[in-house]
């Protein structure tokens, strides 16, 4: 079975130190199952790709538990094992790229930590569930599929599509996101293990997804396939997944302390009144409000006849909880409850439930992302989802001097990543707009200092060729 990971970074051939295998030669390691080498077809500046090939030995297969567990002696000596990129597949990356998996890289750290253009190619891996399946795994995850089928037999179309299928995934990704994406998923499409599954792969699961599975739309399917649907083992990794993407009430509580000072209740206010007035002045009917938080924007939403179809969508089930309850939604009229939905989700994995909407508002959002989940949030927004409009505001930080509250240096809430000045948001909205076809302005949110602005800043994307 094999497994080609390609780059276009400049210069290619550093994919050799983020492996940490050298492009020259080739690199072989004894596994349980056979032999796993890496090589490298191509190594230029300009691309470079290496190769996870696995030869199975079947005798060393056999002497375990056999394909299916306790299949007959035919089934042990006859099956797709050995060809079809599986578990056997994830094992051999977990030894032989240990360190690029925990996203370390002793020359090019930096590198490591960085999004970079990459692509993942299986010539053959058994899709069961086929192409829909494949892309409701990989898609949520900011990766272009493509994907190619064929018939059991082309003489006898009625025996369907063969399971087996050749993938390719692309996407600007960290590499040690690639390879964890790949080591949990290509057992959840191959829908089973060649070894015994037990607690411990709860472990592997949870280390392996943890800052993406809490958050994926098919994480039920993909933590069951992963445990062979042991309900037990099932159960206690969704629990614990829910309690790990749940922020305790000792961090929420930190959180407020330090946003105290901006939130007052005028400012709040006014930042969603103006956001309510870009929205309306848009002409738009279908809008998103992503990073919902409790619905207080929502609640201004629909209280608007202009728009027939709301969405807020966060990434919170606690919040979601407090936000239905604020919009009573068990208590509204069947007409108006049609007209607004509130979904669970991530502003970093691609969700198709986005599509199709005249105006998205992010408001106060995109501070509590890290680098390479912004890179990741700007393609779900601007290139896949893709409204007419985008209104986003995230804090000046050179307005935080002025809150007496506030100690110097210390940002507004105790979970931002970053906090920007009005050159820094202007220079990133900037780039943003040119890379993804849109026309940016701004406007400041709040009362203005004469040498700091305003509290809030604001930008106001529009699609090219239209109003902005």
């Amino acid at each position: 079975m094999l497994l080609n990971i390609s780059t276009t970074h400049r210069p290619a051939t550093d994919l050799g130190y983020l492996l940490h295998k050298n492009p020259a030669r080739v690199h072989t390691e004894e596994l349980p199952f056979g032999k796993g080498f890496v090589f490298y077809p191509e190594a230029s500046a300009e691309r470079c790709t290496a190769a996870l090939l696995i030869e199975i030995d079947p005798v060393a297969m056999v002497r375990g538990r056999g394909p299916a567990g306790e299949g007959g002696q035919l089934e042990q000596y006859v099956n797709d094992r050995p060809y079809a990129a599986n578990s056997f597949l994830s094992v051999a990356m977990g030894r032989m790229f240990t360190s690029a998996m925990s996203g370390r890289s002793k020359e090019r750290q930096e590198l490591a930590d960085t999004a970079i253009p990459l692509t993942g190619f299986l010539p053959v891996i058994a899709a069961r569930g086929g192409e829909e399946l494949v892309r409701r795994l990989f898609e949520p995850l900011g990766y272009l599929v493509e994907f190619q089928g064929s018939r059991l037999d082309e003489k006898v179309p009625e025996w369907g599509d063969s399971p087996y299928v050749e993938l390719t995934l692309s996407g600007t990704v960290r590499l040690q996101d690639l390879l964890t994406h790949l080591y949990v998923l290509i057992p959840v499409l191959d829908n089973e293990k060649h070894y015994w599954v037990a607690h411990d792969e709860i472990e592997k699961l949870l280390k392996r997804g943890e800052g993406w599975l809490p958050r994926h739309p098919e994480k039920d399917l993909i933590v069951s396939r992963y445990l062979k649907r042991q309900r037990n083992l099932t159960r206690e990794a969704l629990s614990r997944l829910l309690a790990d993407d749940t922020p305790s009430d000792e961090t929420e509580g930190a959180a407020v302390k330090s946003e105290t000072a901006e939130r007052t209740p005028a400012l709040h206010t006014q930042r969603l009144q103006t956001v309510l007035s870009v929205i309306k002045g848009t002409g738009a009917m279908r809008v998103l409000d992503l990073g919902c938080g409790e619905g207080k924007l929502l609640q201004l939403l629909l209280a608007e006849k202009q728009f027939e179809s709301i969405l807020g969508m966060d990434v919170s089930w606690r919040t979601l909880e407090i936000a239905r309850e604020r919009l009573r939604l068990d208590e509204l009229p069947e007409r108006q409850r049609s007209r607004i939905q509130l979904l669970q989700g991530s502003l970093t994995y691609r969700d198709q439930r986005l599509n199709g909407f005249e105006a998205a508002a992010i408001v106060e959002v995109i501070e509590h992302l890290d680098g390479a989940r912004l890179a990741t949030f700007e393609r779900i927004v601007f290139e896949f989802a893709r409204p007419k409009h985008v209104i986003l505001t995230t804090p000046n930080a050179e307005y935080n001097a002025v809150f007496e509250t506030l100690p110097a240096g210390e940002l507004r809430h105790g979970d931002h990543r970053f906090e920007w000045k009005r050159h820094e948001f202007e220079s990133w909205a900037n780039g943003v707009a040119e890379r993804f076809e849109y026309e940016v302005r701004f406007e400041p949110v709040g009362p203005q200092d004469a040498e700091r602005g305003a509290p809030t800043q604001m930008a106001i994307f529009a699609q090219r060729g239209g109003a902005a």
